[in-house]
């Protein structure tokens, strides 16, 4: 698949993480099988490139299907690469942008492979360090679902886990409010429920 105009809103690592270190680097880590992944849903040029990709994009791919590449985090990686199972479902999350949210859900439907921007030194990807008999990064296929029957803006979110957080209740731990900045991130059952049970209640 040819390489998509798209930045997650993850910082280079300074600290290198083992190949062998779980996504949480506890032994103990839980399993998912829910998902967040962010991408830009807006205009933004990084080295001459757009890297706009919103789910309408998503949307017009053939087969309504990418790779998720360009994720150059540790954590938000070994997610991916080790947890990530075709038939996963996950949030799209428009990031970065005049309203954040989510809009739609996206079906996994290839497991991790190596990203290829690592490798092309014109991408904006690109990392000199990766080699291709030792990548170190990897990405996952999705595909395209449906929208959301409403959009649900971030700052809707951010006011239910503040009520839960004090009384109780299912976005007292969700990853997008305590470890915002994180561009692939778990969701649980229970949180993935929940917020598809919000499209039909008004804001």
């Amino acid at each position: 698949m040819p390489p998509r105009k798209r930045r997650k809103l993850d910082q280079k690592p300074k600290t290198k993480s083992s190949s062998k270190t779980s996504s949480l680097g506890n032994k103990d880590t839980p399993t998912y099988s829910h998902w967040l992944m962010k991408s830009e849903p807006e205009t933004r040029i990084e080295k001459g490139v757009d890297v706009k990709f919103g789910i309408t994009e998503l949307k017009a791919e053939p087969n309504q299907t990418a790779c998720w590449d360009g994720v150059r985090n540790y954590q938000a990686r070994n997610f991916m690469r080790d947890q990530m199972k075709v038939g996963h479902k996950a949030f799209f999350y428009h990031s970065n942008c005049k309203e954040p949210g989510i809009a739609g859900i996206v079906e996994i439907v290839k497991e991790s492979y190596p990203d290829h921007t690592q490798f092309d030194s014109k991408d904006i990807h690109f990392d000199s360090s990766s080699k291709k008999d030792n990548p170190k990064w990897f990405m996952v296929d999705v595909k395209f679902v449906r929208m959301m029957k409403r959009f649900i803006p971030l700052s809707e979110l951010k006011a239910l886990h503040l009520k839960h957080k004090s009384r109780g209740g299912a976005l007292q731990n969700m990853f997008l409010l305590t470890r915002p900045r994180l561009s692939v991130q778990p969701v649980s059952k229970e949180e993935f429920d929940f917020i598809v049970s919000l499209e039909g209640k008004e804001n």
